[in-house]
């Protein structure tokens, strides 16, 4: 595949997730014919949501849009997932820490906007803390799961959950009694509504103990906004086919497709070269390639095994964050050092 590059500076940092521009309002207001989101992913979620607009003329430019979460304005940070639902636009946060741990507060939550409101000065925002209710959601879920996560080294376990319940032993905090001492460290990196509001989490980390994709079903998010009802975690799928021998592969991004599948990028499970506890306990999981997968899923499907198709390997990209698939044209954001790129295929 051959790939054309358009590179954006957007307040000095790197893109996260890529999900097309639905709202014609919004393309009016910047003239343009096409748009993606993107989210940056190490500022508090009103700081980092920006546009990238192809305009009327062809030429692409990036806008950074400014938002206000009202009281939690800077309560957030690392948010890594976009997705579509009924009008608004979700940005699910990584819920996981940093390189070295431990588990962050800050990053488990789940925000929104109208996209129609896009079109405004300043873009209003809900943000809805969960302090770890997500993660004790999707930890029931994988110790239910028939096939086995892998078992995180005892560094990961120390790091990211243990001394995290001791962080929160100390400062009294009530989200300690939802991580438990045997507790799987998430990352989430992609989410995709389903039809019915479910919505399909894709986690980074963690994968299953021969190296596959995890996908988490997650019911209830919209209602966090409007009932004060908290998420409820169904099964949890293996992606199958789609893992080269002997590494470990989670997901990226993922995104609906027009025929009721769904597209995805799967790639390492953390960065080289930054200081990352996983790779240091599983190197297996870092010297891998991105590749762009398809999938089925249906709700309420009875195997816990979803069976993948490789449609590209994105060689030598370590580290795509992002994919829509528009007119038979494919679009990646890949994760850089104080830029975004955007490439077209």
């Amino acid at each position: 595949m051959t790939l054309r590059l358009v590179e954006f500076v957007v307040a000095g940092n790197e893109a996260s997730d890529l999900l097309p521009v639905r709202s014609p309002a919004v393309l009016r207001a910047h003239r343009a014919r096409r748009g993606f989101w993107t989210v940056l992913d190490e500022g508090p979620v009103e700081r980092c949501l920006a546009l990238l607009l192809e305009l009327e003329d062809g030429g692409w430019v990036a806008h950074h849009v400014p938002a206000d979460a009202g009281p939690e304005n800077g309560r957030t940070e690392d948010g890594e997932a976009l997705a579509h639902h009924d009008g608004w636009v979700y940005v699910f946060g990584s819920h996981f820490g940093s390189k070295g741990g431990p588990l962050r507060p800050r990053r488990a939550f789940v925000a929104r906007f109208r996209e129609d409101d896009a079109a405004l000065a300043t873009l209003p925002v809900k943000v809805v803390r969960n302090s770890f209710r997500v993660h004790r959601a999707v930890n029931d879920a994988l110790a239910k799961a028939p096939f086995a996560p892998l078992t995180p080294g005892e560094r990961v376990r120390s790091r990211f959950i243990v001394e995290t319940r001791a962080r929160g032993t100390v400062r009294a905090k009530s989200w300690v009694s939802r991580l438990a001492e045997d507790d799987l460290p998430l990352n989430v990196e992609a989410a995709a509504f389903a039809p019915d509001g479910t919505v399909l989490l894709g986690l980074r980390f963690p994968v299953t103990a021969v190296g596959e994709p995890i996908l988490v079903e997650l019911s209830g998010v919209p209602e966090m906004f409007t009932g004060g009802q908290w998420p409820r975690a169904g099964r949890a799928y293996a992606l199958t086919g789609v893992t080269p021998p002997g590494v470990l592969v989670g997901f990226r991004a993922v995104t609906p497709t027009p025929d009721g599948g769904y597209a995805a990028v799967v790639g390492s499970i953390d960065a080289l070269g930054k200081g990352s506890v996983l790779l240091d306990d599983h190197p297996q999981g870092g010297e891998v390639t991105s590749r762009h997968v398809r999938f089925r899923w249906r709700p309420g499907a009875d195997e816990h095994r979803i069976a993948g198709e490789v449609v590209a390997d994105l060689a030598p990209f370590h580290h795509v964050e992002g994919l829509a698939e528009e007119e038979g044209a494919c679009f990646y954001v890949t994760d850089e050092d104080h830029r975004v790129a955007l490439w077209i295929g």
